[in-house]
């Protein structure tokens, strides 16, 4: 594999090629490699937005891609509508044999018009943008990022109970799977479900207290490690486990335990009570399904 090349050549890349196509009107870069201090090393994509006067030609033909080096892999979005505008867009994900990835968003222009007129940016602008070509002015309107999109909010009473009430309707699932020997769906349900939807929310909102409600999350939990005490994290460290049943019970008491201390936390900086009662009645009833002999 080829050496990427620095960040500035790839830009002017970039920046060359649109400039010599007629249908590109304007680029922009968002994400990691466009946000004020964030950390980039040499994987970090690079989130391209391709503003073009119809997107159709695009999709349906995949070459131009490989004007930026050999396509290892790409993934493509269908064309879909803006959730908020209507107005049809797609993405991709790039993986080019050198190393270097781009993910290119393709807009039409009647998109960014809407975006220039909208009384906030959309979260990928407004976690910080860079113009990287403009041929018709079309981005001089652009609000200037406030750097608060991805930060979390904190929830409501209503918000917390709900949603200490869905983790734990989880663990009940986990334990009938886990006496069943069934893995995957034990797996699944303890490691995305209780972990990556219920817990990772609680451990954003733990850091968040931290730090004034102000700090971004990355998605999927990145930069949570630089975010939370460190003993948040080696106890999140230990709620995973590999295919062995014994490992797993441990895992999902371990799940429930971290639980319980991160959302209690986040509840007692916010004057919520934590639900102590239910709690331990899911874990006695884990336990004693942990426990059944199998007749």
């Amino acid at each position: 594999m080829a050496t990427v090349p620095p960040a500035g050549e790839i830009l002017a890349a970039i920046i060359q090629w649109a400039a010599g196509r007629d249908p590109v009107r304007a680029a922009l870069l968002t994400s990691t490699r466009a946000i004020p201090n964030a950390a980039v090393d040499a994987f970090s994509d690079y989130d391209v937005i391709l503003v073009v006067e119809d997107i159709h030609p695009f999709v349906a033909e995949h070459a131009w891609l490989n004007d930026f080096g050999e396509v290892l892999i790409a993934y493509w979005d269908p064309i879909h509508l803006d959730p908020f505008f209507e107005i049809e867009k797609c993405a991709n994900v790039v993986q080019y044999a050198s190393g270097l990835k781009i993910d290119f968003t393709l807009w039409s222009i009647a998109l960014l018009q809407k975006i220039t007129t909208a009384a906030a940016l959309p979260d990928e602008l407004d976690a910080g943008y860079q113009v990287l070509l403009e041929k018709d002015h079309l981005t001089d309107a652009l609000l200037p990022p406030t750097g608060r999109a991805y930060v979390p909010k904190p929830p409501t009473l209503n918000a917390y109970q709900t949603h200490i009430n869905d983790f734990l309707s989880d663990a009940p699932y986990v334990a009938k799977c886990l006496w069943r020997g069934e893995l995957l769906p034990a797996k699944w349900c303890l490691d995305y479900d209780m972990k990556h939807v219920y817990l990772r929310q609680a451990l954003e909102w733990r850091a968040e207290i931290d730090h004034g409600w102000s700090a971004p999350v990355g998605s999927l939990g990145k930069g949570l490690k630089k975010l939370l005490p460190a003993d948040i994290w080696k106890a999140l460290e230990q709620t995973y486990a590999g295919a062995h049943a014994v490992d797993n019970w441990q895992a999902l008491a371990r799940t429930l335990a971290l639980f319980r201390r991160v959302a209690g936390e986040v509840g007692d900086a916010l004057g919520y009570p934590y639900p102590d009662d239910l709690h331990q009645r899911v874990c006695a009833f884990v336990e004693h399904i942990q426990h059944m002999e199998h007749g």
